[in-house]
């Protein structure tokens, strides 16, 4: 009989985030994607997108890695290179939770538009951690949008009582707009993760 045992396994990671993000982990390399979305030029509304990635017993991920998608504030996606150049959005951002004293994800965009007929303005989320073998997808909604989240076909495929999981509040510090969305990995106000 011998005295080794099993290896116990493990997930891979956390490597993503300094991989993905490394300018934001001071890594001598160039991002691709970086939590500025949208320059001071970009047309819309400026908005800081802000948040934390809790656990079951509701502390703060350390290691979580947030990439966002939206459409600009005319509701249009960023088709080329040349959009980004030409109107300083680059509708996608990367950010890590590693490097913030609180843990928090942190953009600077624009408040999206209207991307289709019937559709409430949104932000597509896709979330990487340790523990995750698969990265989960998600949306923010904007708790201002009422009347325009009510038509929501996806939305409204949510059970009311979880849809509030979806929506990012609104607050104004300093003449300064900010949008607070946690996502909750677990837990009775786990954040609504969709299949797609």
């Amino acid at each position: 009989m011998s005295d080794y045992q099993q290896t116990p396994s493990q997930t891979v990671g956390p490597y993503f985030a300094y991989g993905l993000s490394p300018e934001q982990y001071r890594y001598d390399f160039k991002s691709a994607f970086t939590p500025v979305v949208a320059l001071d030029r970009a047309e819309g509304e400026a908005i800081r997108l802000v948040g934390q990635v809790l656990d079951g017993a509701g502390q703060p991920i350390n290691d979580a890695l947030i990439e966002i998608v939206q459409a600009d504030a005319a509701g249009r996606y960023v088709q080329s290179a040349d959009d980004i150049e030409r109107t300083g959005f680059a509708g996608t951002g990367r950010c890590g939770t590693g490097t913030d004293a609180e843990h928090r994800f942190s953009f600077e965009t624009i408040k999206p538009g209207v991307a289709a007929p019937g559709e409430a303005p949104r932000i597509d989320v896709i979330v990487t951690m340790r523990g995750l073998l698969n990265h989960l997808f998600t949306r923010i909604y904007f708790d201002d949008e009422a009347a325009a989240n009510a038509l929501d076909p996806v939305l409204q495929q949510v059970p009311a009582e979880r849809r509030h999981t979806l929506i990012a509040r609104r607050e104004v510090n300093g003449g300064r707009v900010s949008y607070r969305f946690d996502i909750r990995m677990q837990g009775d106000e786990e954040t609504v993760f969709l299949d797609l």
